[in-house]
């Protein structure tokens, strides 16, 4: 059963989260109030979305160690966020036939090995290959994990989804970071550290986490529907804007470690900016946009911020300044964290109505984590192609140009709404 589902079941009533009804005060009560089962799956979601950044400040470090080039680099996170596009598709599938719980522990099974074995790896070909198992336990376990926090939590859904936001946010910093202070020792010190983590978290969830219910009780799911739900029209053009943008978003991940070309704890540092203010803007600043020009005015509000942040990336680069790279990186955090919480909103109400949300999502996810991989691979080679370290940066902003362009052609509730419900949100983090 997907999250979505769970809330499909639930009579509580629509939350006003831009109002008086949920003041920090009551987050911090409906955070106090959890039993031990969401924080359990809380603590497993920070360790998993920690290794999306965990690789950042230790790229130039592998570099060197394997002696890898760049687009060698790259592929670490080519093929992480590729197989996870290809998974996109499955875990629906494979939830309704097995069970969200063993989904879930299956996929924190395959991170533990996929980290460990990495720190033992003797060349940049197995390095990447693992990240193809790591990328894989990583779609199975996020595709599930909202789904326990929304089911298991008390008090208002809005609660618990703010927890799993804030568990998003603390992964996307201390990854980083992590891999930084780590990764000053050894660059295969991050890697045993991450499979540590993760086996506790898995250890966790198998023993605390309850048992799933009979098949009978779980929506059913065909691998083919998410590519069934791309066939509406509105939604397949703002998934392809989902597709630019990510793509130029993955740009940073992937390219601005080797541009900057710094020390694990300086460029850990950087990331760690990053993701506190992906993290703070995408809690705080993405509903405060949507109020006041609506979820579509400010996705391409923000989408035009990344692009002048791109450019000034690129104008780093040119001027040989890294602060200045670093800066442009650290500030990206802002529109991404906007677009994290708002691209999903303008995505959903695009769908059709015939259509749940769950399965439309996977098939925007599909789309928008194909941008990723595809942008993830092509970075090194634009930048061997052009002859210069900034192309990738061009690029980037060329990504959102073509983003900011599909979004325009949204008609109707996306292009209308102003609030962010819930069950977008929650949908979006989700396929993160």
């Amino acid at each position: 059963m997907t999250a979505t589902d769970n809330r499909a079941a639930s009579p509580t009533p629509h939350p006003d989260h831009h109002g008086s009804s949920h003041p920090e005060s009551s987050l911090m009560e409906t955070f106090r109030q959890q039993p031990r089962t969401v924080w359990v799956t809380a603590f497993a979601a920070v360790i998993a979305f920690m290794g999306i950044g965990l690789v950042d400040p230790i790229l130039n470090s592998i570099a060197e160690a394997l002696n890898a080039p760049p687009e060698k680099l790259t592929l670490l996170f080519g093929v992480y966020v590729g197989v996870q596009c290809v998974a996109m598709l499955l875990t629906g599938w494979t939830a309704y036939r097995f069970g969200p719980k063993r989904t879930l522990t299956v996929g924190l099974a395959f991170i533990v090995v996929a980290a460990g074995i990495s720190a033992f790896a003797s060349g940049i070909d197995q390095l990447i290959a693992y990240r193809v198992l790591w990328g894989l336990g990583n779609a199975l376990f996020i595709a599930t994990a909202l789904a326990f926090i929304v089911s298991a939590a008390k008090g208002s859904q809005h609660g618990a989804i703010m927890l799993y936001e804030a568990a998003l946010g603390v992964g996307l910093a201390v990854g980083p970071l992590l891999g930084a202070v780590l990764g000053e020792w050894s660059w295969r010190a991050p890697f045993g550290g991450t499979a540590v983590l993760m086996l506790i978290g898995a250890i966790l969830c198998a023993v605390m986490l309850p048992a799933d219910g009979p098949r009978s009780t779980r929506v059913p799911v065909r691998i083919i529907d998410p590519l069934k739900a791309l066939r509406n029209r509105t939604l397949l053009i703002t998934s392809i804007g989902s597709a630019f943008y990510t793509g130029a978003l993955f740009t940073v991940i992937a390219w601005a470690p080797i541009a900057m070309g710094l020390r694990p704890i300086y460029a850990g540092l950087i990331f760690f900016g990053w993701g506190l203010l992906t993290a703070l803007a995408g809690v705080f600043i993405a509903p405060w946009l949507a109020e006041r020009v609506g979820q579509k005015g400010g996705v391409i509000t923000a989408i035009g911020t990344y692009a002048i942040v791109m450019a000034l990336a690129a104008v780093g680069v040119l001027a040989g300044q890294v602060w200045l790279i670093g800066l442009a990186v650290i500030l990206s955090g802002l529109p991404s964290g906007v677009l994290n919480t708002l691209f999903t909103g303008v995505a959903m109400s695009s769908g059709d109505d015939s259509m749940p949300r769950s399965v439309s999502s996977a098939g925007y996810s599909f789309l928008r984590w194909m941008g990723a991989a595809v942008s993830a691979v092509l970075v090194a080679h634009l930048a061997d192609w052009f002859g210069s370290v900034s192309a990738p940066f061009w690029f980037a902003v060329l990504y959102c140009l073509v983003a900011v362009f599909a979004v325009s052609f949204v008609r109707g509730r996306a292009a209308d709404e102003r609030d962010v419900d819930d069950e977008a949100a929650l949908v979006g983090a989700e396929e993160y």
